[in-house]
């Protein structure tokens, strides 16, 4: 099936996993009908990647599905830590996050769920995915971007405003547009075997040896697990190897007797650390996979390239409305590339000492390592930092130039994520989350603390004046319920704060008072927000 078109399309998204789907699901929210295809003939079939964290969570209740996923998955209980085949440390993760997130917890569902779900949100919005449909090439002109398309023998050209990169690690996209893919491919190679075992167990099951290393992932169905590890070199140049052949080093390596029930799928890959010397080239972006890939240590790539959508879609939803400018799209790169960076060095560095077999290496990781590790579990500080780095709500973007903090808050800052309060909602007389103020898309001005009067007359014309449709806006009043959300703040009695949330949830301006003239510069001049009256 070929789009029926009549002009440019105003997006075309090249790929259909989890992050071009991401993006075409957002850019529905802001009423932009996307063309998205894919070379494959229907969403994957195989579980890929495990873990949704909080944040993805959080991105998928705004799309209103989240109450459908959390059903079909399930949070890990904990993670048992053992080193030559004996156990030296459990560290226990369900909610470990409690009061930080709706989703405090590591939830386990599967990456061809995570594409049915997104699928069924488009097809309920009216935007078919064009499958067994291939990119071949794409030249950028003056406004569009033309791309010669392929279903089954037919080539056709299709015309559009923007085009995204969501094609995976060996990107066409990123190809056409000649854009270096820096970095280097690990020379050890791994197996991956979803299968069903005879023992239930609800914790991820580490086990680091000299061999390497194996880890154990339960899946949602009864008895299912997600088994990794590393191949020696003798098994690694096995042809047709089978799980059959790995499963007495995966004995040795855990010390148990292990009974397979049943393989599902088992497959053999190499691991790359590498990223796209830019994310942008004119009308044409790269996310997910096709601007960066790493080592799955912490279960960080698919919720990465779902958040490189997030971050995106809103500025182009807004340029292509007209409401934003397009130097706004630059900001992508500004905001997505550092924490892209700093991924493939986190997860280069763990995964460089799990494999390392250096007499040091091996010292560390039997002995020192495992206290190391109990003794930070002790500490709800150190807890609390692994859960936002791990489920990336400590995401933030306090460098980009859409960040304007004008507060002497320091835990948090414009740039940070919104942080997530119950709250009471005075106006509706009832308790909600300052999250769920924001779910309305678009930029979000809460108010916080006691205002006078004539201010809130002064605000209220500002905002009908010039963006009544453009900038939802709520007020918390002091309260016994909404304290915590206060303190967080700061806001002494007789105090008022101002605070403009992104599309994204992100704070892009946190002001100590509340000044329409700085509410109307951040949203002129930072972001560039067309008003009514401009």
């Amino acid at each position: 099936m070929k789009p029926a078109l009549q002009g440019p399309a105003p997006v075309l998204i090249v790929g259909a996993g989890p992050s071009g789907l991401m993006m075409a699901a957002q850019l529905l929210r802001y009423g932009i009908q996307p063309i998205i295809i894919d070379n494959r003939p229907g969403p994957t079939q195989h579980s890929k990647a495990l873990a949704v964290q909080a944040r993805s969570l959080e991105i998928y209740r705004q799309l209103g599905i989240a109450d459908a996923v959390i059903p079909n998955g399930k949070p890990a209980q904990g993670l048992h830590f053992n080193v030559g085949g004996k156990p030296k440390a459990t560290f226990p993760l369900h909610d470990i996050g409690e009061g930080y997130t709706p989703y405090p917890f590591i939830h386990i569902y599967q990456q061809h769920k995570n594409e049915r779900a997104l699928v069924d949100y488009l097809t309920q919005n009216n935007c078919p995915v064009y499958w067994n449909t291939t990119l071949t090439t794409l030249q950028q002109g003056t406004g569009v971007v033309s791309a010669t398309l392929k279903l089954a023998e037919e080539e056709y050209h299709l015309t559009c405003n923007w085009l995204i990169g969501a094609d995976g690690a060996h990107s066409t996209v990123r190809k056409q547009l000649q854009i270096p893919f820096t970095g280097d491919t690990y020379t050890h190679q791994f197996y991956l075997a979803d299968v069903v075992l005879d023992e239930v167990d609800d914790f991820v099951n580490l086990y680091l040896s000299s061999r390497g290393f194996t880890a154990f992932f339960p899946m949602p169905e009864a008895g299912a697990y997600r088994v990794l590890g590393n191949l020696p070199d003798q098994l690694a140049q096995k042809v047709d190897l089978a799980l059959n052949d790995v499963l007495p080093r995966i004995q040795r390596i855990t010390r148990k007797p292990l009974q397979v029930q049943q393989v599902n799928w088992f497959t053999t890959y190499r691991l790359h650390h590498r990223m796209a010397d830019e994310f942008q080239q004119g009308r044409c972006f790269l996310i997910g996979d096709a601007a960066h890939i790493h080592s799955p240590v912490g279960g960080q790539g698919m919720n990465t390239g779902l958040q490189d959508a997030y971050n995106l879609a809103w500025k182009l939803a807004g340029v292509i409305r007209k409401q934003l400018p397009s130097t706004i799209l630059s900001s992508y790169q500004a905001e997505r590339m550092p924490i892209a960076e700093q991924l493939l060095k986190t997860t280069d560095r763990a995964f460089t000492l799990v494999m390392s077999r250096h007499w040091w290496a091996r010292v560390f990781k039997r002995w020192i390592l495992p206290l190391l590790l109990k003794r930070a579990w002790k500490s709800p500080k150190l807890r609390f930092t692994f859960f936002k780095q791990i489920s990336q709500t400590g995401i933030s973007y306090v460098h980009s130039p859409l960040s304007l903090h004008l507060s002497h808050l320091q835990d948090i800052k414009a740039g940070d994520r919104l942080p997530y309060f119950t709250i009471y909602d005075d106006k509706n007389q009832q308790e909600t989350d300052l999250h769920a103020w924001c779910n309305t898309p678009g930029f979000t001005l809460i108010t916080l603390g006691q205002v006078q009067e004539q201010p809130m007359l002064n605000l209220t014309q500002w905002l009908t004046q010039n963006y009544p449709d453009r900038l939802h806006y709520h007020h918390l009043s002091p309260s016994v319920k909404n304290q915590q959300a206060f303190n967080a703040f700061e806001i002494s009695p007789g105090q008022a704060k101002a605070v403009i949330v992104r599309p994204d949830l992100y704070i892009g301006l946190l002001s100590d008072t509340l000044d329409v003239e700085i509410l109307d510069n951040y949203l002129r001049n930072v972001v560039g927000l067309v008003s009514l009256k401009s």
